[in-house]
């Protein structure tokens, strides 16, 4: 279903565009300790110390976030998070800065 979905888009000139990470949720849950690695969060973009965690898997990440994780309470601080924007959050975090 999928590969005929982008074939459609492809064929007609669409484009799909990526989920950008919710940036104000970011900006008031997460940036406070994975802006500078507070109390060991991993920081923001840098890849390295992302990639164990990554390593994991995505639903691992999740559960973490959700229960909490030694510092990090639970939730991440950002109690109206869907499970989609969590994930978000951890991709746009562990990526390469652009």
């Amino acid at each position: 279903m999928k590969k005929l979905l982008i074939a459609a888009l492809v064929a007609t000139g669409s484009t799909v565009a990526m989920a950008e990470p919710p940036m104000d949720k970011y900006n008031k849950a997460c940036a406070v300790c994975h802006a500078a690695g507070v109390a060991g969060a991993p920081k923001t973009h840098d890849a390295a110390a992302w990639e164990p965690r990554l390593a994991k898997g995505m639903d691992t990440l999740v559960a973490s976030v959700k229960n909490g994780l030694n510092a990090m309470p639970p939730k991440g601080m950002c109690f109206d998070c869907t499970d989609e924007e969590y994930q978000e959050l951890i991709t746009f975090m562990s990526s390469p800065a652009e």
